[in-house]
């Protein structure tokens, strides 16, 4: 009866850590990103991204630019030719505020997106992102925290807005 428990506890963890591919990981190098697209006058890429050792790079507008993919995923080649395109700001965030919102990655990868609503037309989209990584397949899994703009949707968990006004501050301190 022993052997029987252990080996289902050993099998139900074994299937729980395959299901998760995508996690918070100290080998991944992006967190966090906010960027702002716009292809209604001209093409418009701006944003920055926020490393694992808290530094702000930013970009603006740069070519051959590698966009998630259908399944919102990147590989960590497409990530390190994003970062190559990068500038740093200048600012850092400390391990600590950076750590805790890194946090909350887990719980918003868990929730839904709530259905896009028409806002206008022509203005664009801001966007705020998290990433997960995968050790497995070197790569990331971009999670939409918050679109605003043309169209705008939101991440369901209870931890968007918190998220979301921190990196709006990180922004405005820009």
């Amino acid at each position: 009866m022993k052997t029987i428990l252990i080996t289902l506890i050993f099998v139900t963890l074994l299937f729980s850590e395959c299901a998760k591919d995508y996690v918070v990981s100290e080998d991944q190098k992006i967190f966090f990103q906010i960027s702002y697209v716009n292809f209604a006058w001209g093409a418009t890429n701006n944003g920055f991204f926020i490393d694992d050792k808290g530094n702000i790079l930013s970009y603006s507008n740069p070519s051959g630019w590698n966009f998630p993919d259908n399944n919102r995923e990147l590989s960590e080649t497409e990530v390190n030719e994003n970062l190559a395109k990068c500038v740093p700001k200048g600012k850092k965030i400390s391990s600590g505020e950076l750590q805790k919102y890194v946090n909350y990655i887990d719980n918003l990868a868990s929730g839904k997106l709530s259905p896009g609503v028409n806002r206008g037309a022509d203005m664009g989209a801001s966007g705020y992102y998290c990433f997960q990584y995968s050790p497995a397949t070197s790569s990331y899994k971009c999670i939409t925290i918050k679109i605003e703009g043309d169209w705008e949707s939101e991440n369901l968990n209870y931890s968007t807005d918190r998220v979301v006004r921190w990196l709006k501050d990180v922004t405005h301190g820009l």
